[in-house]
Order: C-alpha cells, then sequence, then structure tokens
C-alpha cells in the first residue's frame, strides 16, 4: 500500500476492521484505537471522507458511528485492480 494517499489507506484499515454497513459502524474511540491514531486525527480523516462521500454517520442509541459506504468500498477495492 505504500505509494496510496494516507486517506486511502485510513479507508482500506476502515473497511478491513469490518466498519462497512451501519450494524458494523464504531465509535471514533474504537477507530483511534484500532488505527492507533489521536482522537482528533481520526474526526478529520472522517470528516473528509464523509465529505466524499466514502463514509457515513450511523447514529445508535445517540451515539455517533462511522462505517464505510458502497462509494467509499468501491474506492478500497480499485486500490487491487
Amino acid at each position: 500500500m505504500y505509494g496510496l494517499p494516507e486517506d486511502v489507506i485510513f479507508l482500506s484499515l476502515l473497511h478491513n476492521i469490518g466498519a462497512t454497513a451501519p450494524d458494523k459502524s464504531l465509535t471514533v474511540e474504537e477507530i483511534s484505537m484500532w488505527a492507533a491514531m489521536e482522537y482528533d486525527k481520526v474526526m478529520k480523516k472522517l470528516s473528509k471522507l464523509a465529505n466524499e462521500n466514502y463514509v457515513k454517520v450511523h447514529i445508535s442509541n445517540g451515539v455517533e458511528k462511522y462505517y464505510v459506504t458502497v462509494e467509499g468500498i468501491r474506492k478500497v477495492l480499485s486500490i487491487y485492480s
């Protein structure tokens, strides 16, 4: 994955840990742990990816959780073709 943009690598991480549907969405804290990144940096990346429609927010019991959209999954899979 060397040479890929940092956002694509981050999106790939979300995909690989299974955050690919609303019922599999993860909190920022969970994503921070998996990515070994600071909360603020994760929020910045999630915001950018959400603006590009690669990530969506799912509210579950009043808690924001994030998952990769179909467009995001396509983006991740495009790195393998």
